[in-house]
């Protein structure tokens, strides 16, 4: 079996980049361990605990591929406000769409929703889907790349394009190298429902042991269940996991300060280790690394999957532009360019979460004052503030045609 483009890795990034390629001419085969079945959505079924904070960018890629109607019927909540603030100080920080005149600053939607609304347009298309197929070999075989499955099956292509997530077989077997670092930090996931309402707002406190996010979650028309990641440390996670359910979401309550009023409920947690890991190089002769596979960064802004769309996006429009242009889709010059447009992007983000994390976690006084009176500064910055919602937007910098307004 033989492709132009061989993605493995059928997850959001993965899925993305098969739909951006689908007009290009181009033969592409997606493949992934899973099944790549649709599973009929049930809206009164409880929420999945893996959520991500689609911005504007992202959800506008995903309207031009097709797949963010079938994403919006299923369920997302719509927010339009974002407060953060110090646990240990007075500094606080208040966010708005409107003050860049949109309606909303992204959307919360499980995983799993984004996940089934893209692979429904793939089932729609002509793209060669491999189902259940796991990667166990990956070698070079000339100027192209043969792929042996775990049941025997073997692929050719020129280009293999790793979106298999942050413990890619791919890089691993093309012995890419990354740069790699443990938070010291676990991350705990679930959804809750409280007494108040969200306000369709994203609330992030900064705690001791780490941040602390609530995001607003609708269903029914109600906005009283949020989606909450509360990053600690090793030890606090894992007494907060051995905690009772009411003790759970009392502790929470606690740790929130009770900004929603009491917490009532929660759905079964999930404890995640994090781990930042960043690529060397995204490409090589014939291999392109995009999303997870390239980059890990802190949930602390809830960037992770959109730093992977536009990593899509990008790759896309390099790949049409090259076949356009009659190149030879595989040279690293060509994979280049997406590196170049991408790899800069993504390193400021990250270096911006880690500085931010790093200072929220330092106690001591002199930092801890610094941080209360710039957040109080920003917040009396009306400027200051719009550059960040316009770059949290997806507003700015060098956008590929997809993401575009």
């Amino acid at each position: 079996m033989r492709a132009d483009v061989l993605i493995v890795g059928a997850g959001m990034v993965g899925s993305a980049l098969a739909l951006a390629l689908r007009h290009s001419g181009l033969e592409i085969i997606l493949l992934d361990g899973g099944p790549l079945s649709v599973k009929p959505f049930d809206q009164a079924a409880p929420f999945e605990p893996r959520v991500s904070a689609l911005s504007a960018a992202s959800q506008r890629i995903l309207e031009r591929l097709g797949a963010w109607d079938g994403i919006a019927s299923r369920r997302v909540s719509a927010y339009s406000d974002m407060q953060v603030w110090d646990g240990s100080g007075t500094g606080q920080i208040h966010f708005s769409a409107a003050s860049v005149h949109a309606q909303v600053l992204g959307h919360i939607v499980e995983n799993r929703v984004v996940q089934d609304g893209l692979l429904e347009r793939l089932h729609d298309s002509d793209i060669g889907l491999l189902p259940n197929a796991r990667l166990e070999q990956l070698r070079r075989s000339g100027d192209q790349w043969l792929l042996t499955l775990a049941d025997g099956r073997k692929l050719r292509t020129p280009l293999v394009v790793a979106a298999d997530g942050a413990h890619s077989a791919v890089r691993k077997l093309a012995g890419c190298q990354t740069r790699e670092w443990d938070y010291l930090h676990h991350a705990i996931v679930t959804s809750v429902r409280c007494s108040s309402a969200h306000q369709a707002t994203a609330w992030q406190r900064f705690t001791d042991d780490g941040p602390l996010a609530f995001l607003p979650l609708s269903r029914d028309g109600k906005q009283d269940w949020c989606s909450i990641v509360w990053s600690t440390t090793p030890e606090q996670a894992e007494r907060i996991m051995a905690l009772g359910d009411q003790a759970f979401l009392e502790a929470l309550e606690r740790a929130f300060e009770g900004r929603l009023g009491r917490v009532l409920e929660a759905d079964p947690r999930l404890c995640v280790p994090l781990r930042q890991r960043h690529a060397k190089r995204y490409v090589d002769e014939g291999l392109a690394l995009i999303g997870d596979a390239a980059h890990t960064i802190h949930p602390l802004a809830g960037q992770g999957v959109n730093l992977g769309f536009l990593d899509a996006a990008v790759l896309a429009e390099v790949l049409g532009n090259a076949s356009a242009r009659g190149e030879r889709l595989a040279d690293v010059k060509v994979l280049s360019r997406y590196e170049r447009r991408r790899m800069p992007h993504n390193l400021a983000l990250m270096a911006a979460m880690e500085g931010f994390e790093r200072l929220f976690q330092d106690d001591r006084l002199p930092l801890r004052w610094l941080r209360n009176t710039g957040l109080k500064l920003v917040e009396q910055l009306p400027d200051a503030k719009a550059v960040f919602v316009r770059q949290a937007l997806g507003l700015s910098g060098d956008l590929p045609e997809l993401a575009k307004a």
